[in-house]
């Protein structure tokens, strides 16, 4: 190899390993967001990444950074935890998870590669703590105490999935939900996963149909229902999610989708209007934890149970709704028996006149009276549905 071959090598090398750091950097700070302000690791990280000057490659590699650490948190923990003799603050923490992350996780990334750059993305008051327990962490084993701690959650959200839905199925969720969802879109090129798609499919509107979505920020159901041919009228709580709704349509050129602030408990819509009233309500969203990293540490136990009693409050305004012949469709992104099968238990005890009509098959399995579409089937969001005439 020639002088400047060398030179031009190492140049590349160095530039490389510079940017591997910058990566780490940026990781580092949007996990301090998340953890320090609360931030979503979802939104937080696209700003960060946008300020800083990361070529494409990067932000992919500090993206998985991000929410990787977060996903195997409490497994990163025990793989540190083991060579620390007390807690470190949180930012000597945050980097210890980052550097475990890479070398429990990321088979592509050379050991010395890890802990080196890893050391130089730390605070230069934490690099010795960083490379004493991450070059600890190269000479150990790999293993974990028990299966909720590998899986890295919650022992409430462990213990949760398989009592509902079994062990086998349960730890299947949760070794998919610890993956990245791939981004999926519909033929309008909307960005929708399957899950949600397939939901709006089974709804099978009908062109000239009343469709009332109580729920639909950001839109994604509401527009799908509208593609169909259903006028559909798209309501949310907040301004500001259905400006989203409003953004969508108009993107997509929906001009039978009206968009309107309305309190899902308290619609203010005629009652006995609408041929279809789509109830994706709000829950704990225990299947789609994939696409919300940090989400798992911020729900609490009370959660599902707490979100029940909101549903069935909302499935009675739904109720009031229909016109006769009508269809519920109540839909949740979550895979809790008190969320699913407990308010279907609920509506057949309340609205037995509703019948529930049959559940899909396929990726869908029965589940009560409605169906779930676990993660594992077919690599998408946990969805579970029922729906009513």
């Amino acid at each position: 190899m020639s002088p400047s071959t060398r030179d031009n090598a190492a140049n590349a090398a160095a530039t490389s390993e510079m940017e591997g750091v910058a990566a780490r950097r940026v990781a580092l700070e949007v996990l301090a967001r998340v953890e320090d302000e609360g931030a979503y690791s979802n939104l937080i990280l696209s700003k960060v990444l946008d300020g800083s000057g990361l070529g494409q490659q990067d932000r992919g590699f500090a993206t998985d950074l991000v929410y990787g650490s977060l996903r195997h948190q409490r497994a990163c923990d025990h793989l540190i935890d083991r060579f620390l003799s007390s807690d470190p603050p949180p930012a000597a923490r945050r980097v210890l998870r980052l550097g475990a992350y890479q070398l429990a996780y990321r088979e592509d990334i050379p050991d010395y590669a890890a802990v080196g750059t890893t050391v130089e993305a730390a605070p230069k008051r934490f690099r010795g703590l960083t490379n004493a327990v991450l070059r600890q962490v190269t000479r150990s084993k790999i293993e974990f105490p028990d299966e909720q701690t590998e899986l890295s959650y919650p022992d409430w959200i462990y213990e949760q999935l398989v009592t509902d839905l079994g062990h086998e199925r349960a730890v299947a969720a949760l070794r998919n939900m610890n993956s990245s969802a791939e981004a999926t879109h519909r033929a309008d090129g909307y960005t929708q996963d399957l899950a949600s798609q397939w939901v709006v499919e089974l709804l099978a509107v009908q062109p000239g149909e009343l469709v009332i979505d109580l729920c639909a920020a950001p839109g994604g159901k509401a527009t799908g229902c509208a593609a169909a041919g259903g006028v559909v009228i798209a309501a949310d709580l907040q301004p500001h999610r259905v400006d989203l709704i409003v953004e969508n349509a108009s993107r997509l050129g929906l001009e039978n989708l009206l968009p309107m602030v309305g309190d899902a408990l308290h619609p203010g819509l005629r009652p006995h209007s609408a041929d279809l009233v789509l109830l994706d309500a709000p829950c704990s969203g225990l299947g789609v934890l994939r696409r919300r990293p940090d989400a798992r540490w911020r729900i609490d136990s009370q959660a599902p149970q707490r979100l029940a009693s909101l549903q069935r409050d909302l499935v009675d305004a739904a109720v009031g709704l229909l016109a006769p012949g009508g269809r519920l469709a109540y839909s949740v992104c979550t895979l809790s028996a008190v969320e699913t099968t407990g308010v279907d238990e609920y509506i057949q005890q309340r609205y037995p006149e509703l019948e529930a009509l049959s559940p899909p098959t396929g990726p869908w399995q029965p589940w009560g009276r409605g169906a779930i579409l676990l993660p594992q089937a077919e690599d998408t969001d946990g969805m579970c549905l029922f729906v009513y005439s």
